[in-house]
C-alpha cells in the first residue's frame, strides 16, 4: 500500500482531531507571515492578474486551513491598496492526501466567505477555494497554472526525492 493511501490527520473536531491539537503549526504559520506577505506583495506588484491563483500544499483540516488563505488574503489585498488598484479575484486550492477531511473545511467555507466579507466590507473582490486531494509526489496542477504556491508543515514528507 501507497504511504499516501495510509497517511492522514484524524479528522472531524473532536477531543484529538487535527483540527484540536494544530497550535505547533498555527505558530509556524505565524511565524513565517511576514515573509509570504512580503512574496505576495511582491507578485502583485509585477504581474497584476485578474486572477491569482495559489495552492496550499498539506493544508490538512481545522483552523489553520484557511489561515494561510486569509492571510494571502490581507496581504493582496494590502498591496493593491498600495497600488491605488481594485484587488484580484483568488482562486485558491486546499491540497492535501485524499485521506485528509476535506467535508470539514468544505463546512467551514460558507461562514469563511461571511467573516470575509464582514472584515473587507465586500471591497476583496471574489475568492473561490477548492480542494485538489492528491499526493505531491505527482503532478497535481497543469503547467503555468498558478502563481503562487505556499506548504507549511507539509515539506518534511519529502524523501522520495
Amino acid at each position: 500500500m501507497k504511504v499516501e493511501q495510509v497517511l492522514h490527520m484524524n479528522g472531524g473536531v473532536g477531543k484529538t482531531s487535527y483540527a484540536n491539537n494544530s497550535l505547533l503549526q498555527r505558530a509556524m504559520i505565524s511565524m513565517v507571515k511576514p515573509i509570504v506577505g512580503a512574496s505576495i506583495e511582491e507578485l502583485c506588484c509585477t504581474l497584476f492578474p485578474e486572477c491569482l491563483k495559489v495552492a496550499d500544499l498539506g493544508c490538512s483540516s481545522g483552523p489553520n486551513t484557511l489561515l494561510v488563505v486569509s492571510d494571502i488574503i490581507d496581504s493582496i489585498r494590502t498591496t493593491y491598496h498600495k497600488l491605488n488598484r481594485p484587488p484580484p479575484s483568488l482562486q485558491a486550492f486546499l491540497n492535501d492526501l485524499p485521506g485528509n477531511d476535506f467535508n470539514t473545511v468544505f463546512r467551514s467555507l460558507p461562514g469563511f466567505y461571511k467573516k470575509l466579507d464582514e472584515e473587507h466590507e465586500k471591497k476583496f473582490g471574489s475568492c473561490f477555494i477548492a480542494g485538489m486531494p492528491g499526493s505531491f509526489y505527482g503532478r497535481l496542477f497543469p503547467n503555468n497554472s498558478l502563481h503562487f504556491v505556499h506548504s507549511s508543515y507539509a515539506l518534511h514528507w519529502i524523501n522520495e526525492v
